[in-house]
């Protein structure tokens, strides 16, 4: 018997539960939204959740873990656009601003603030699937980089440290003070990324600085 129609429609649940439960959990918060209400918006059951996801906790995870970790897309579809370094970083740069600061993203990482407090191995979790590898990624571009001779001044790992504090700094007063007093402009962004290019050597000239092949 072909199991593929069986299989496309557990996705198809799948992805409509992770998604009325994104919905909801930034609606109402975590606490006040039930299995229930999940499973009244994107339809099937209960049995179909408990045999996905566990319980609301795995379905918590799920969302969390699939939204953060949209960052290192981000690094790799910026780098793949191509042009020089100043070029992906600037463009590396509006897509983190636009992910990092998203609503969802902000209420999320709210929530995830709050059960990282009683909950330490979900707090360890969290950070080797979101901003861990996505730094990884980053350092992982500046690394590239290197290899193909362009000079930098930093080593890749501390580089990709450095640029991407400034989105997780961001996020984190928006996320604990609701955005107050957070400058989230455009010219700020390209204020700081000109200032990390400069520090780091990665400048307009930096495509001119390949060093000659031995």
């Amino acid at each position: 018997m072909d199991r593929l129609p069986e299989f496309c429609r557990l996705d198809r649940r799948k992805r409509a539960i992770i998604d009325a439960a994104r919905a909801l959990f930034v609606e109402q918060g975590y606490e006040r939204t039930t299995l229930k209400d999940i499973v009244d918006r994107a339809g099937g059951s209960l049995a179909t959740v408990y045999k996905v996801f566990g319980n609301k906790d795995g379905l918590f995870e799920a969302v969390v873990f699939e939204k953060a970790a949209s960052g290192e897309a981000i690094i790799q579809q910026s780098a793949a656009a191509g042009g020089p370094p100043s070029q992906v970083i600037h463009r590396l740069g509006e897509g983190l601003r636009q992910h990092f600061l998203d609503p969802e993203v902000v209420a999320l990482v709210r929530m995830v603030i709050a059960r990282s407090i009683e909950d330490a191995n979900f707090a360890r979790l969290f950070l080797e699937r979101t901003a861990t590898r996505t730094r990884k990624a980053l350092a992982n571009l500046f690394r590239h980089w290197q290899e193909e001779g362009i000079a930098m001044d930093g080593s890749p790992d501390l580089l990709a440290d450095m640029f991407m504090d400034m989105f997780v700094s961001d996020l984190h007063v928006d996320a604990i003070g609701h955005g107050a007093g957070l400058d989230t402009s455009p010219d700020r962004l390209r204020g700081r990324i000109e200032f990390f290019l400069r520090g780091s050597g990665l400048g307009d000239g930096a495509a001119a600085k390949v060093c000659p092949p031995e």
